[in-house]
């Protein structure tokens, strides 16, 4: 399924993850951006910047995509 493309990312590459929120929070999304440390079954595992490793479940990710790195 198109949805499930996350499952096809190379670990190394970086990419962007929104996420679906809790039912009830003040958001229905973030967004978590980071470097693919792991992806599996059950979703991907991302190191961010500001919040160090992020684990995204695959039934939290509404939509992704692979993104280039930040210019220095």
């Amino acid at each position: 399924m198109a949805e499930d493309l996350w499952r096809t990312w190379p670990v190394g590459s970086r990419a962007m993850v929104r996420r679906r929120l809790p039912t009830g929070d003040s958001h229905l999304f973030t967004d978590v951006v980071g470097d693919l440390l792991a992806v599996d079954d059950d979703g991907v595992l991302l190191r961010t910047r500001r919040h160090g490793d992020v684990r995204v479940p695959g039934s939290e990710i509404a939509i992704g995509k692979l993104v280039p790195r930040p210019r220095r």
